[in-house]
């Protein structure tokens, strides 16, 4: 049985979130560096770096909260294509999400990238994970 990268990172997430903390550790793989990237180019978090412990490394993800350590700009987030079951989407039917307020992180032949940029460059491809 596999481990599901993806998953982990919104789980991660989502209970730094419930705990207030203001950093997470996630295991770093190059499926994780590009949803970060994405997750830091839409300012769903604050900051990003690589740590290294021996052989693994690590991605140490600073999350950004507003207000008063209230929420994280990360309200909802769902994972939907999973390893179990496959969702792809072509170019004209890839989802929006709150009205393109929110952010679908599609895998396409391209490599990993937003619904807007998957849009725009007229590909398709599997739904990863809905964030909003």
């Amino acid at each position: 049985m596999g481990n599901d990268t993806i998953a982990n990172i919104i789980t991660s997430i989502r209970n730094a979130d419930i705990s207030k903390k203001k950093q997470v550790r996630i295991i770093a793989t190059n499926t994780t560096k590009n949803v970060v990237r994405i997750l830091l180019q839409e300012g769903f978090i604050e900051d990003a770096r690589e740590h290294r412990e021996g052989q693994k490394s690590f991605s140490v993800l600073t999350l950004r909260y507003r207000g008063r350590k209230e929420k994280t700009y990360i309200t909802t987030s769902k994972r939907t294509s999973k390893p179990g079951l496959r969702i792809y989407s072509n170019s004209q039917k890839v989802p929006k999400v709150l009205g393109g307020m929110g952010v679908v992180i599609l895998s396409t032949s391209q490599g990993i990238m937003t619904d807007r940029e998957a849009r725009r460059r007229r590909i398709g491809g599997e739904i990863l994970c809905y964030v909003r």
